[in-house]
C-alpha cells in the first residue's frame, strides 16, 4: 500500500510539473539590486534588472583606471610612489613612499589584487595629478557613452558622494576595454609574476581562478556603502558575454547563472556575409553593391524567424553612368527584430567593377559597329 501510494504521489508530481513548467533561464532572478548581461561584440542586452539606476560601484572603478593607464601610459615606465599613494586606505599592494615600480606591475596589481595604492600611483603618473586623472576618466566615460556615470577617484572608495555609475554603463566600459589586447591579457591573468621576480599576485576573481570554466576575466569590488560589485566576462565557442552586478550578496552564482542563460538560449547568427549583396533586381546596382563587414547578431532560435531585412538604395540619376559622380555609399542595409532596428550598415558601390563592365560594353559595341560597317583597325 505504501509503495503504491508513493507511486501515485510521484505520478501526480510529474503531471503538475508538466502542466506548470519551471521558470526558464530567461526568467532567472538574481540577488543583485542592479544587473545586466550584455553581448560583448554587438552590445545587445540579453538580461537587465535596474540596469540604468545610478549606484556606487566600488573597485570596478579600476577598469577605467586600467584602460587609461594602458592607452595613455608607457607600461615600461618607472613610477615613483608618492606618500599620498602609499598611504591610501583599503585594499593595498603595500607600496612604500619613494618606491620605484613599473607601471605594468601597478596595472596588474590594480586589477588582480585591487590595490588602492596602485590606483593613486597610476593616476598621479598618467594624469599628472589625481584631479588630472579624474578629468581623463570622465572624458573617456563621455566618449564611450557612459551617460549616467561620474568618477571622482581612481579606486572606487566611498570618499566622494559624486562617484557612481550604472550596470549598463559599466558593461559599456568593459565592452570598450575588452577590445584592447593588453587589457584582455591583464584581466584574464590568474597569477602574475613580475619580470624581476619581486611581485607575485593572485587574481581575486574566483570565477576566473576556481568557479567557472568559461570565465575570461573581470574585476571585483566591495565597500561598506556599495556592497559587493562585480564585472566579469566569459566566452564559449560562439559567444562573448559581459555581466555586471551591483550590490549583490550572491554575485558568483548570479554571474554563472546569467552566463549559462546566455550561452543556452542565444547563438551567434550570420544575417549577411560581407561582400556583394545578392538578389538585387535594379540592373544599375545588380552585382555591384556590397557591405564591408559581416552582420552577426546573437539570437534565440525563435527570433531567427523574426529577423527582417530592408535594403534602402539611392535612386540612380540619369547621368551617373557617364558623369562618374556615383557616390561611394549608395544605401543602407537595415536589420530589424520585433520592428526595432538592431543593425544599420552602409552599402558601398563598386566603382572598379562598374568601370570594367562599362568598358567591356563599349568595346563590345565598338566591335559590333566595326563588324556591321566593315571598318577595322587597318581602315
Amino acid at each position: 500500500m505504501i509503495v503504491r501510494r508513493r507511486f501515485k504521489i510521484l505520478v501526480v508530481l510529474l503531471i503538475v510539473i508538466t502542466l506548470f513548467p519551471q521558470k526558464s533561464n530567461g526568467e532567472i532572478n538574481v540577488q543583485a539590486k542592479s544587473a545586466i548581461l550584455m553581448d560583448q561584440e554587438t552590445g545587445r542586452i540579453l538580461y537587465e534588472k535596474n540596469a540604468y539606476t545610478k549606484m556606487r560601484i566600488a573597485s570596478i572603478t579600476k577598469i577605467m583606471t586600467a584602460i587609461l593607464a594602458i592607452e595613455y601610459g608607457d607600461l615600461e615606465d618607472e613610477v615613483i610612489v608618492s606618500q599620498n599613494a602609499a598611504y591610501t586606505e583599503g585594499s593595498s599592494l603595500y607600496l612604500k613612499p619613494k618606491q620605484k615600480i613599473k607601471l605594468k606591475d601597478l596595472v596588474y596589481g590594480l586589477m588582480l589584487r585591487s590595490g588602492n595604492d596602485a590606483a593613486v600611483a597610476i593616476a598621479e603618473h598618467v594624469g599628472g595629478s589625481l584631479e588630472g586623472f579624474v578629468y581623463m576618466m570622465n572624458q573617456k566615460a563621455e566618449e564611450i557613452g557612459m551617460m549616467n556615470t561620474e568618477f571622482s577617484n581612481p579606486h572606487g572608495l566611498d570618499d566622494h558622494e559624486n562617484h557612481y555609475s550604472t550596470a549598463y554603463d559599466m558593461a559599456l566600459l568593459t565592452k570598450y576595454a575588452m577590445q584592447n589586447k593588453v587589457f584582455q591579457n591583464v584581466s584574464s591573468t590568474k597569477i602574475y609574476k613580475s619580470e624581476d621576480g619581486k611581485y607575485v599576485w593572485k587574481n581575486k576573481n574566483k570565477l576566473l581562478t576556481q568557479l567557472y570554466k568559461y570565465s575570461t576575466g573581470g574585476k571585483t569590488g566591495y565597500t561598506k556603502r556599495a556592497k559587493r560589485t562585480l564585472v566579469s566576462t566569459a566566452s564559449n565557442d560562439h559567444l562573448h558575454l559581459i555581466t555586471v552586478t551591483l550590490n549583490d550578496p550572491d554575485d558568483w552564482n548570479d554571474h554563472i547563472h546569467l552566463f549559462e542563460m546566455g550561452f543556452n538560449e542565444y547563438d551567434k547568427v550570420m544575417i549577411q556575409k560581407e561582400g556583394y549583396i545578392k538578389d538585387i533586381k535594379d540592373p544599375f546596382y545588380k552585382n555591384k553593391i556590397y557591405i564591408d563587414r559581416h552582420i552577426i547578431y546573437p539570437l534565440t532560435e525563435e527570433e531567427e524567424d523574426e529577423i527582417k531585412v530592408n535594403i534602402s538604395l539611392l535612386t540612380p540619376k540619369k547621368n551617373w553612368d557617364q558623369s562618374g559622380e556615383i557616390p561611394d555609399i549608395v544605401g543602407k542595409y537595415i536589420v530589424t527584430l520585433h520592428d526595432e532596428k538592431i543593425e544599420e550598415v552602409p552599402i558601398y558601390f563598386d566603382h572598379q567593377k562598374f568601370e570594367k563592365e562599362r568598358k567591356s560594353f563599349l568595346e563590345t559595341f565598338q566591335d559590333l559597329f566595326s563588324l556591321i560597317t566593315g571598318v577595322t583597325e587597318d581602315g
